[in-house]
């Protein structure tokens, strides 16, 4: 837990592996401990304190409860809604009543996006979508642009980036809503590599960003803790608060749903009611500085 960037990626992006799971390995603090009461030994408790130490160090303050009232100045929700999703208005339902400012969309596809347009219409009068990928806001928009993000190796047409100015109350922001490919575990390891290429573009993007506030919403296909999304981890913060896991929505057990910010705080990060997506959608509280 505390030495996970030891591990190589050379072989089967074996460290990007381990990374996305790491807040699992808890779970093996959870068995020593019950083997330790069994025997009753002092000693094994006290040794315990280490590895609860080093589990405690990086998601222990996940899970601290916020402030009362939690300040914020944004709401947003992030979903990957699935391009096989059998009911977008429903799924509008489960986003909007979280009342966001934003709602950022992947697996937009023609039968369902206007489904999609017309539901949210009322309540966000604008958005903007860009191939798969869109976003809703109740806050103008303008100058949204494709953001250029496909590996070398998709050769079919594939666009998942998108990046808009949102004028809010407090001030202009920069979004970025994003879709990077999929990654799969597979005999021979983690098959990321399209994905970290994705993930490279797309960081290069928000460091040539010359507005101070940039958000970054998406499927980003990788948790905080993978050195995969280092170009955007790097840059970027990430929630203070919550684990949120999103992935698959039958049985979470990863957040690959993100909230990030660059000048600004992510507050706290939560799961959404489920969906027709095999995706939860997550909400996250921003504070802008």
């Amino acid at each position: 837990m505390t030495f996970h960037r030891a591990v190589p990626n050379s072989v089967g992006h074996l460290g990007s592996l381990v990374e996305a799971f790491l807040p699992w390995l808890g779970l093996v603090v959870v068995l020593l401990l019950v083997l330790a009461l069994v025997r009753r030994s002092a000693t094994a408790l006290t040794v315990l304190l280490l590895p609860v130490a080093a589990w405690t160090h990086p998601f222990g303050g996940l899970l601290l409860p916020g402030a009362e009232p939690d300040p914020h100045d944004l709401v947003v929700v992030q979903h990957n809604v699935s391009d096989e999703n059998t009911d977008p208005a429903g799924t509008v339902r489960a986003l909007a009543g979280a009342d966001p400012d934003l709602i950022a969309l992947e697996e937009l596809v023609p039968p369902t996006l206007g489904v999609y347009a017309q539901t949210l219409a009322s309540d966000y009068p604008y958005h903007a979508v860009r191939g798969t990928v869109g976003l809703w806001s109740k806050h103008p928009l303008t100058g949204a642009r494709l953001v250029d993000i496909k590996p070398q190796g998709i050769t079919e047409p594939w666009s998942r980036g998108l990046r808009t100015v949102v004028h809010t109350p407090h001030g202009n922001i920069v979004a970025y809503v994003a879709h990077l490919p999929s990654v799969r575990v597979r005999a021979s390891g983690l098959a990321s590599s399209q994905r970290d290429e994705s993930a490279g573009l797309l960081g290069e993007a928000i460091a040539a960003e010359k507005l101070k506030t940039v958000l970054l919403l998406g499927d980003l296909n990788g948790t905080v803790d993978d050195r995969g999304l280092a170009p955007l981890t790097s840059r970027m913060n990430t929630a203070e608060r919550g684990f949120a896991f999103s992935f698959p929505a039958a049985f979470p057990v990863a957040r690959i749903d993100q909230v990030m910010a660059r000048s600004a705080t992510v507050r706290q990060i939560r799961t959404l009611s489920p969906t027709a997506s095999d995706h939860l959608p997550v909400s996250a509280r921003i504070t802008l500085r």
